[in-house]
Parts: structure tokens; C-alpha cells; sequence
């Protein structure tokens, strides 16, 4: 599975005095869509931590398109670019319930030895689960 889909209800504490959703909250969004898409594959970032791989971003690119409001029903689709290496790079589609494209964006995130805080290959589990 290179793709995965992840719904989430805005909560009152995510959105500004105008019940819109307070941009910052776009990274979180994307997170989410990453952990689940790792979760629908059999992976947590926890297994991937206690193996030894870290995973920072070290790019993220939101574009925004519409307000999402207080009580919107989001669906976060994340999408994988490339069959991963040495970084794992992610596609976002955000949609409301009326399947309105709120924004889209983007992420990188490398690989790291959690030991030696260096750059290391993609897990070869993480391959075997994407049919690599």
C-alpha cells in the first residue's frame, strides 16, 4: 500500500477566535496521515524507534486552499513519491466532508541510526511491506 486515507474532526482547540483552523495545526494533520499510513503497512514509529531508526522531517511545503472550520470532518490522503532510500518523501491531499480540497502538501523525512545520529537505508522490513 503506497497510499492511505485518515479522517480526523477538528476540535475547538485547533481553530483560532474565527473557528477556522489554525494553520500550524496542517503539520500535525500530516503526521497523522504518516503514522496511520505506516500503521496500515504493519510499522509504528515506535517499532521503528526501538529498531534504532529515527525519522525527522527536514522538509514540509502546506499550500493552502480553503478554510477548514470547527466541527469539519478532514480527510488526510497521504501519498508516497518514490520507493524510499536513505529519505521517505510524502504527497498530502486534505479534503472536508463535502470533499472540498482544504490544501495539499508535502514532506521528506530521513532515515537516521538513532546510535549515531547519521543518515542510514530504509529498514528492510519497511521495503518488504511495500513490495519492494
Amino acid at each position: 500500500m503506497k497510499n492511505s486515507s485518515t479522517k480526523t474532526r477538528i476540535r475547538y482547540s485547533e481553530t483560532d477566535q474565527m473557528g477556522v483552523v489554525y494553520h500550524g495545526n496542517y503539520a500535525q494533520f500530516f503526521e497523522l496521515g504518516r503514522t496511520e499510513w505506516l500503521r496500515s503497512l504493519g510499522v509504528t514509529y515506535k517499532d521503528m524507534e526501538i529498531s534504532g531508526i529515527m525519522l525527522p522531517v527536514i522538509s514540509l511545503n502546506c499550500n493552502f486552499i480553503k478554510s477548514a472550520l470547527y466541527d469539519d470532518v478532514l480527510t488526510i490522503k497521504t501519498i508516497l513519491k518514490k520507493k524510499p532510500m536513505v529519505k521517505i518523501e510524502f504527497d498530502y491531499e486534505v479534503v472536508n466532508q463535502h470533499n472540498e480540497l482544504i490544501c495539499t502538501g508535502n514532506t521528506t523525512l530521513a532515515f537516521m541510526n538513532r546510535k549515531t545520529m547519521k543518515p542510514a537505508r530504509c529498514p528492510d522490513y519497511l521495503l518488504r511491506a511495500l513490495g519492494y
